[in-house]
């Protein structure tokens, strides 16, 4: 007969142990605990990086995430914590047909003209992403592309017509074997009117999973489907005058609310647009209270930038309805005069909503119901409330103004972050495969280095 194992020695030991294992786990995980604490209440959170759910002292973060400094934190889920993407600029001079979208077909469209109202906006980010830290000179290593062009205000001043406008946008896209690989996904256009994308009217065959930059999302410009997908594309603000956005002192100072003459004020064309008659209709009922004259914007009755500001900021609230190429601007400009904008268009879409609360800094009130009901909403609300509404809003103004994306609060900083959610590890398209060894060929079987231009389209 086998004799029997003995285990008395381990079976004395085995409780002994287990109970100073739990003891010492006990003690690691407290210790833990308060050194974590410790830690977290030591060393402020670095203004590269983001909020993490606590709350900074002194912050009213029902405007917007913000860090100690006031600096604009972008939520890190769908972000990163931290900026790091690099976008590549289409030189003018490196694909043929590019200088036509931005100068016209003889190129006599001055960048200076174009640097005027909604279309600077176009030029601005060309120019600030040309000095932006986050441009890279190889497209090896990019993550983005940006396609310069100018053609709402090229269009505008008879340099390009809208035939020659969609022929260049096809030439110029069959040249870029980058834009190819990935059938588009990661380039960038900007589009800063009402029109949108319409303006290049093969737009839906041709970008139609490309990053679209409008600052009007809602409008189709009489088209039966809005070019404007608000999962892939960004809202970026209308350019607000500079002589208003500059550091130090403004073309207008804001009047105290005491010193207006106006409850409400609507600066623009009628146009026979529907929201925007109502006001006028309004007008004559309040002719005290409400403001609507149909300024010109050219001739001899044109208003001056001094004048025009000097309007708009006669009153408590500026109103914004829909219907307008540049009603949007309005809204915008409302921060810098300090009237509270009230938002008369239902299907709105705003910039940067992942940080902004803006039912703390405006008013969205129903198209349907432009009426005695809205003066008499309005003229309820305290001027100590709209104080406040105004205070709010002068937190966030700066993400209306184009500026470097060096500044910490600024169109472009904020656009960066943007950009960040749509960078994609892996690039692919319809046309592009790849083999064994990694590498990527076309239909053919061609591998992308060998790609040669120009390369068919959808």
């Amino acid at each position: 007969m086998s004799q029997p194992r003995v285990f008395q020695a381990h079976a004395h030991a085995s409780p002994f142990c287990t109970r100073a294992h739990q003891i010492s786990a006990l003690f690691l995980v407290t210790a833990t605990f308060f050194l974590t604490r410790i830690f977290d209440q030591s060393f402020p959170a670095s203004s590269c990086y983001l909020d993490h759910g606590r709350p900074s002292p002194n912050v009213n973060l029902h405007v917007a995430k913000t860090d100690g400094a006031g600096r604009l934190l972008w939520p890190e889920r769908g972000y990163g914590s931290h900026l790091s993407l690099k976008i590549y600029v289409y030189d003018e001079n490196e694909i043929d047909g590019l200088k036509h979208l931005l100068y016209g077909r003889d190129g006599s469209i001055s960048t200076n003209a174009c640097l005027k109202g909604q279309w600077a906006s176009q030029v601005k980010i060309h120019r600030l992403l040309l000095e932006s830290r986050f441009r890279t000179r190889k497209k090896e290593e990019s993550d983005l592309f940006f396609v310069p062009a100018y053609v709402k205000c090229v269009r505008m001043l008879g340099g390009l017509n809208d035939k020659e406008i969609n022929q260049t946008y096809v030439k110029v896209l069959s040249q870029m074997p980058y834009f190819r690989r990935s059938g588009g996904r990661d380039h960038i256009f900007v589009f800063p009117s009402g029109a949108g994308a319409h303006l290049f009217r093969s737009w839906a065959t041709y970008i139609n999973r490309s990053i679209i930059l409008t600052p009007e999302g809602d409008r189709t410009d009489k088209r039966d489907v809005s070019a404007f997908n608000t999962w892939k594309d960004i809202i970026i603000p209308g350019n607000v005058d500079d002589g208003m956005t500059k550091a130090g002192p403004t073309i207008f100072q804001p009047w105290p609310l005491s010193k207006r003459r106006y409850l409400a004020n609507y600066l623009g064309r009628a146009q026979k647009k529907v929201g925007r008659l109502k006001l006028i209709e309004l007008a004559k009922e309040y002719p005290d209270k409400l403001e609507c004259p149909e300024l010109q914007f050219s001739g001899p009755n044109k208003l001056g930038r001094l004048e025009y500001f000097q309007h708009l900021g006669n009153a408590k609230f500026c109103l914004a309805p829909r219907g307008e190429s540049s009603w949007t601007l309005r809204f915008y400009e409302a921060f810098f005069v300090e009237c509270v904008p009230v938002i008369l268009s239902d299907q709105v879409e705003l910039p940067y909503q992942n940080v902004i609360d803006y039912t703390q800094i405006s008013i969205k009130w129903p198209s349907t119901s432009i009426g005695p009901e809205l003066m008499d909403y309005l003229a309820s609300i305290p001027d100590e409330v709209i104080e406040q509404i105004i205070a709010r809003g002068r937190q966030v103004r700066c993400l209306w103004v184009y500026a470097p994306d060096s500044e910490p609060c600024s169109t472009m900083q904020a656009l960066m972050w943007e950009l960040q959610r749509k960078v994609r590890h892996f690039q692919q398209s319809a046309e592009t495969f790849w083999l064994h060894n990694g590498s990527v060929v076309n239909r053919d079987l061609v591998e992308f280095a060998n790609w040669k231009p120009p390369m068919p389209l959808p």
